[in-house]
């Protein structure tokens, strides 16, 4: 079950906010917790077995730290976190892939078994592990109530794409969150304007990009130099239109029973370097493997060896989380590459030349959103030569022409929905409305409208599946 589906919007959404609301508030913490743990046995009730058996041991860890002096105990505690937790995560999700690997070198095993990778794992083994690291290094206290901790690694609203959420962000909210009618309708708008922006913008968005990089299929290989580049950059609007938008809506839903969720995304494609861009790209990940990986390792307070070897660290590791296989590794230290050369060779002049710096940072992360889509190598490096006039197959042609004219509105407004032009507007309307009575009545008419009509164009997307809005305004 995702977000952006009718049987969540309209039957386990709604009836998770019907019974919330409903009872009493001593009951409203149990309340989400049984919708969380039905939201996760959606998808299989084994994994919901998985969920709750990690929960415990950190629980148990957070428990064992807190109630021990000695740092040997308390690392051991941490140990013991890190080895359960991440063992199973490497279990779920990378051992296919190492033992492909294993089987393409040594030609054996001849059976690799298939395993399915649980709803959210990635997600809720980092933020128990931020748990129990925050209590070892005394940030937080340990959570002496099993089923508060369970809440706070299995509520829905951030399981699929994020943010992670950190506990020291809602220890006290679980307990003693309180909600206005304000925050329920600020939930509701952020919600709903991040599924507008799943269901009509990144699906159709991805709908053109498949049509034109249709991958694992010959068709792949016809396509044109045109038609590689607009199908990339179509691409690029699609990831962060749809990852954006699961922060929206789970930061929507948060705010809606009075979760303060922090912002994940900052208009990324605002950037002018490439660590401007993960400033501000999924800043909840950036920001735990500074925490957790990075500044333990010895952060950049060290030789510049030590620096680059840190470095290194994080971003095969942040590769590797995106992904078991080989081109998000790459895709990882890719980054790792440029981040290095802002560092010690070219950071002062981007500085220095803005515009220079925001266009290098989009043709960076362009190309590097070419190794993120595409898994098989033969595929990616036809595309690079495909993208540069080498693959043989032509320039340009017809049906890529007018297919970027059916989807020239698309292209624009998807541009522009990358940009702060929308929450600048949004802001200017708001002082306007404070110095004018009767553009305020015009700002109340279009604030009580922008939920419900995110919501009606997004359900009717949904229901269409394939719809495109932005069809009908073609030349």
């Amino acid at each position: 079950m995702v977000f952006s589906s009718l049987i969540f919007l309209f039957v386990f959404f709604a009836l998770n906010l019907a019974v919330y609301f409903t009872v009493p508030k001593r009951f409203r913490n149990q309340v989400l917790l049984v919708f969380s743990l039905v939201f996760y046995a959606w998808g299989g009730p084994k994994y919901l077995l998985l969920l709750v058996g990690e929960t415990l041991i950190s629980w148990w860890c957070g428990l064992f730290i807190s109630r021990h002096e000695e740092r040997s105990k308390k690392r051991l505690g941490i140990v013991i976190e890190c080895v359960a937790l991440l063992g199973l995560l490497a279990y779920f999700k990378y051992t296919r892939f190492f033992m492909g690997n294993i089987a393409a070198i040594f030609d054996a095993p001849e059976l690799i078994p298939e395993i399915f990778l649980p709803i959210g794992i990635s997600f809720y083994t980092f933020q128990l592990i931020s748990y129990v690291c925050d209590v070892y290094w005394d940030k937080v206290q340990a959570q002496p109530t099993f089923w508060k901790l369970l809440l706070y690694s299995s509520l829905f609203y951030q399981c699929i794409a994020g943010p992670i959420v950190r506990y020291s962000t809602v220890a006290d909210d679980i307990d003693h969150r309180k909600v206005t009618s304000l925050d329920v309708y600020a939930g509701m708008r952020r919600f709903c304007i991040g599924l507008a922006k799943k269901a009509v913008l990144a699906n159709s968005c991805a709908s053109v990009a498949d049509a034109l990089l249709p991958v694992g299929t010959e068709g792949l290989f016809l396509q044109n130099t045109a038609g590689c580049w607009l199908g990339m950059l179509f691409f690029m609007l699609q990831i962060y239109l749809d990852f954006s938008a699961y922060s929206d809506m789970a930061i929507g839903m948060g705010r809606m029973v009075g979760f303060r969720f922090l912002e994940n995304f900052n208009y990324p494609y605002q950037c002018t370097s490439i660590q401007d861009f993960w400033r501000r790209w999924h800043i909840s990940l950036s920001s735990f493997f500074r925490d957790y990986v990075y500044i333990p390792l010895g952060g950049s307070r060290c030789s510049k060896l030590k620096y680059v070897r840190n470095m290194t660290v994080v971003w095969f590791l942040t590769g590797l989380w995106h992904g078991a296989s080989w081109n998000y590794i790459f895709w990882g230290l890719f980054f790792l590459v440029f981040l290095l050369l802002e560092k010690f060779v070219i950071g002062g002049f981007i500085k220095k030349h803005r515009g220079v710096g925001h266009v290098y940072a989009l043709i960076v992360v362009f190309f590097g959103w070419v190794l993120f889509k595409f898994e098989n190598f033969t595929e990616l490096g036809w595309v690079l030569s495909c993208m540069f006039g080498q693959a043989g197959t032509g320039l340009g042609g017809l049906e890529v022409q007018t297919l970027l004219l059916q989807n020239l509105f698309l292209l624009i407004f998807c541009i522009v929905a990358c940009t702060e032009a929308g929450k600048k507007l949004h802001l200017r309307m708001g002082r306007m409305a404070q110095s004018s009575p009767s553009f305020l009545r015009v700002y109340g008419i279009t604030e009580a409208l922008t939920p419900v009509l995110c919501l009606l164009v997004s359900v009717v997307a949904l229901a269409g599946a394939s719809y495109n809005p932005f069809i009908y305004f073609q030349f």
